[in-house]
């Protein structure tokens, strides 16, 4: 029986590193934001798709799709930015859910890494789903000192997504990043060993 694993956080808590450390011990990932991008490849239903909702003029003319025209579009549009999600969605998630079931045939633990998995509603998806939790000073921090924004800017961002608070309070499993990377390793190496994923 193999276990799905969900991963999510908020913008800079640190949930790449987590993700690393499950693939450096050999686990796959099936990676949201990488679905994202080869859904809108040229050619794809999924570039079709937003080309009827959007019009040509996001499309490059190399076939690619414009993502500076398709950003300035939907960055101050909140009713295009929710059509842009609306078009996308049924793409990304049919095609986390098709990885999903490949990875499944051959590996006892999989690990999907999805940015909005709560916002998105992907946590039915997941046997169980691991936040990776930072305090929101430092989360402002990092993204911060890692993105060189304002306090403004950093906060416009972080305030998008749903706070990582109440993410915390709907975890099944908590990965607190506020220590060091080894800490966190730690936590990572001690769920696999718990669980008999690794001796």
């Amino acid at each position: 029986m193999s276990f799905v694993l969900g991963i999510t956080g908020g913008i800079a808590s640190g949930k790449t590193t987590v993700v690393d450390f499950f693939r450096a011990k050999g686990f796959p990932i099936v990676d949201g934001d990488i679905v994202a991008r080869e859904v809108v490849e040229p050619g794809t239903e999924g570039l079709k798709s937003l080309e009827k909702a959007f019009g040509s003029e996001i499309i490059e003319k190399t076939g690619g799709l414009d993502r500076k025209k398709l950003g300035a579009l939907i960055f101050h549009d909140e009713e295009k930015r929710n059509l842009l999600n609306k078009t996308l969605d049924p793409f990304i998630r049919g095609e986390i859910k098709r990885q999903t079931e490949e990875a499944k045939k051959s590996n006892d633990l999989v690990i999907v890494d999805v940015p909005l998995l709560y916002e998105g509603k992907y946590e039915a998806m997941m046997d169980e789903v691991a936040v990776v939790y930072v305090t929101p000073e430092i989360q402002l921090n990092r993204l911060m000192a890692r993105n060189k924004l304002t306090k403004k800017e950093a906060l416009g961002r972080i305030n998008s997504q749903l706070s990582l608070d109440e993410k915390r309070e709907r975890a099944d499993i908590l990965i607190d990043n506020c220590g060091s990377q080894e800490t966190t390793r730690q936590q990572v190496l001690d769920w696999l060993k718990e669980n008999k994923y690794v001796s």
